[in-house]
């Protein structure tokens, strides 16, 4: 099976994540010159900004009691380190309710970030794929994804709560969970089931994670957020079109031949 481990004439992880990476301003971009999508964006946009800041008062409110709960006493750890675990604790509980409450934008509004998707894809390379496996695959697939990314948050929490090492795997977790959420809805257009999803991205690894990591990274950007929900699924259509294209990568469930390159 085919992973992201280097192989000879293959570019080096650093340079294939700069290159996922590259697919979120590149979405903003796209998006924001390609008025025909404008109309499908506005409704995830402003779903995603107002739960993605109900998730933020929110966690607000917790952040005290999780840290009585679980940041060490001065007296125990010293004053430096409680006051950096206490600080700790306050961004990854505020992170978690962020994120929760972008997850839920991501549900409510799976059906229209497809179809924005399946439009995107329709520009970029003149037409879309037809669906191997019918609509109701691919329904039944957008919101598997959107909810394996609303249970991951709660994970990406305690994970982030082990010291030192434990907010770094979180992010990387994090950026795993929303790679594979965005990616979603071009993948099923191709008939890739759950199992497929995931080897596409042990496969491209470095891409997708590179993707995952800056599309986190926008949610702390000032106005980025606004566009954040349909900006990140343009960008994730242009990634999985490009990534689709290149040698070796298999073609599971499509009737044609791989898409030209973005």
């Amino acid at each position: 099976m085919a992973d992201a481990r280097a192989t000879p004439g293959q570019p080096p992880w650093p340079r294939r994540a700069a290159a996922g990476a590259w697919h979120v301003p590149a979405g903003f971009a796209y998006l924001l010159r390609s008025p025909p999508l404008w109309p499908l964006a506005m409704l995830p946009s402003l779903l995603a900004v107002g739960l993605g800041l109900a998730g933020l008062v929110v966690s607000w409110y917790f952040v005290p009691r999780v840290e009585d709960a679980l940041a060490p006493s001065p007296a125990r750890v010293g004053d430096v380190l409680s006051l950096l675990a206490s600080i700790t604790l306050g961004l990854v509980t505020l992170a978690t309710g962020l994120m929760l409450g972008i997850a839920l934008a991501f549900v409510l509004t799976a059906p229209l970030l497809d179809l924005l998707s399946q439009r995107a894809e329709v520009l970029l390379r003149g037409s879309t794929v037809e669906a191997t496996r019918g609509l109701r695959f691919e329904v039944v697939q957008s919101l598997k994804g959107a909810l394996f990314f609303l249970a991951a948050v709660p994970l990406a929490f305690l994970v982030g709560l082990v010291p030192l090492v434990g907010p770094p795997l979180a992010g990387l977790w994090g950026a795993f969970a929303l790679a594979f959420q965005l990616t979603d809805g071009p993948l099923s257009r191709r008939g890739v089931g759950f199992g497929e999803k995931l080897r596409f991205h042990r496969r491209w690894r470095p891409e997708t994670l590179g993707f995952g990591l800056v599309g986190l990274v926008t949610l702390l950007v000032p106005l980025a957020n606004l566009l954040l929900a349909p900006a990140l699924v343009v960008g994730a259509t242009r990634l999985v079109l490009e990534l689709r294209s290149l040698p070796g990568e298999e073609t599971v469930g499509e009737n044609e031949g791989a898409p030209s390159a973005v």
